[in-house]
């Protein structure tokens, strides 16, 4: 009884200081967001960054936690990871603002040059890295819960219904992640429009916000992309690779067949004379 106070103490402190690290995080955003010039910006994004290393590092800790079976009461857990991981999305986004600014002249003449069809397929990957990150975020907060579910069925408790839940969650987010990274991949290859993508923008967002609220609706992940036919435009993207491959193969053979001085009738040079004064 005594270890288990004490680990709840331990765990109250460590509440306690991302509480306090998430405010002082706050107030450095500001001062990034505030700042007059370059230098001030940058000067506050490195505290900014220090900051959310620590926070990151007790999130680590806080998952261990809500993953074990000796704390019945998750819930502050819980939301002190979810706040911690809002905050790391803020930074992420912070970081790359700043990054943009800092070359804003360059950056703004590049993006007056970047021809659209490509400026909306960088728009497409940012969308698809994006929603990645969120379903594996959402997996590992199931993943917390079935520990936790898996450590009270070692106590000789029957198989908790939700634990069927929870399995059946993870593999549908695994098989979207393996979608969302085809489309990525196909994107990258010219061989599917980003108008495609923004099609299935708003079937994706959608079951992100509410994949536990109405989970018998998503229950066939194929059809959300089966209009865009991923399956068939993979096997002709990569045997256009495997052709590109060989017509590039074929291409340096020739080249360094004539760095040689070989040709399709010719011998090298001077192998002639060479046999001749044998």
């Amino acid at each position: 009884m005594g270890d288990r106070r004490k680990l709840q103490a331990e765990i109250d402190r460590t509440l306690k200081k991302i509480e306090e690290g998430v405010e002082v995080f706050d107030r450095i955003f500001n001062k990034v967001q505030d700042a007059e010039n370059q230098n001030q910006k940058e000067k506050y994004e490195a505290d900014l960054k220090k900051e959310i290393k620590k926070l990151q590092r007790y999130r680590d800790q806080v998952k261990t936690w809500a993953g074990s079976n000796e704390i019945k009461d998750k819930g502050p857990l819980l939301e002190a990871r979810k706040t911690i991981e809002r905050e790391m999305e803020r930074f992420k986004v912070c970081e790359k603002e700043t990054k943009t600014k800092a070359f804003s002249k360059e950056g703004l003449s590049l993006q007056s040059r970047k021809d659209p069809r490509e400026k909306a397929r960088d728009e497409a990957r940012d969308w698809l890295n994006d929603s990645v990150d969120k379903l594996n975020g959402q997996i590992e907060e199931f993943e917390a819960e079935v520990e936790g579910l898996l450590n009270e069925k070692k106590k000789g408790k029957n198989r908790p219904p939700q634990l069927g839940h929870l399995e059946e969650s993870i593999s549908r987010h695994q098989q979207h992640i393996q979608r969302l990274e085809l489309v990525l991949r196909l994107v990258d290859n010219e061989a599917l429009n980003p108008e495609d993508v923004n099609d299935l923008k708003d079937l994706v967002d959608d079951y992100l916000e509410r994949n536990q609220e109405d989970f018998d609706e998503f229950g066939e992940v194929e059809e959300m992309y089966a209009e865009l036919n991923l399956d068939e435009l993979d096997i002709a993207a990569m045997a256009h690779e495997v052709v590109h491959e060989k017509s590039k193969s074929s291409d340096k053979t020739a080249e360094d067949d004539d760095e040689l001085g070989l040709s399709s009738g010719g011998s090298v040079s001077g192998g002639a004379g060479s046999g001749g004064g044998g």
